[in-house]
């Protein structure tokens, strides 16, 4: 039996969530040679509507690039988390922005505040989907670490290098937090530990 990864990416329209797919299947594709595909949709508004990306990761051609049953589900929002929730495996891996996700209909959830780290640490909420990645790349196998920083530095504009390295730091850091203590603190200090 072959091996499928079904990743959707969710939130609202100026989250970055297109542009973390692309990243996320360069990564995974480019980078670790896997083979991937990737989709997107996002809602009549660009800025507030619905908007998603998937990643569709196998070790064969893969013959049907949408994502069906998800084994992760990343919601940067409550609408978003409300729409897609029911499509994650029962043993998926949920993660939240629980800067936007107050309420989550089952038990098992990692909650960064991804968003809120990137207006604390950084004054600049544009990177909280590079601080997704970060997490993903952490909490998961399906991406080398190696890989989503050198996706990410090819994509970012000339000049943010740094901010988009040290944001990648900044998920990792946090979905470590999580993986210690079971969840990730709510506001303090976003500092990176040795990575």
């Amino acid at each position: 039996m072959s091996f499928r990864y079904d990743i959707r990416l969710s939130g609202s329209g100026g989250q970055g969530l297109i542009m973390m797919g692309i990243i996320l299947a360069e990564a995974i594709g480019v980078y670790d040679g896997k083979e991937v595909a990737q989709t997107q949709s996002y809602g009549p508004e660009a800025r507030g509507g619905s908007s998603k990306a998937e990643v569709v990761v196998s070790d064969e051609e893969i013959d049907y690039p949408k994502a069906m049953k998800v084994d992760l589900l990343l919601a940067m929002n409550q609408k978003a988390l409300d729409e897609y929730y029911e499509d994650l495996k029962p043993d998926g891996l949920l993660i939240i922005d629980s800067t936007f996700v107050k309420s989550v209909p089952v038990p098992k959830a990692v909650h960064i505040p991804f968003t809120r780290i990137a207006r604390e640490r950084f004054k600049k909420e544009m990177v909280a989907n590079i601080i997704a990645l970060g997490a993903i790349s952490e909490l998961t196998s399906i991406v080398s670490k190696k890989a989503i920083e050198s996706a990410v530095l090819d994509r970012v504009p000339k000049g943010t290098e740094k901010l988009n390295r040290d944001a990648l730091k900044a998920g990792i850091t946090a979905a470590r937090r999580v993986k210690k203590g079971g969840q990730a603190p709510e506001t303090g200090k976003w500092e990176n530990e040795d990575l």
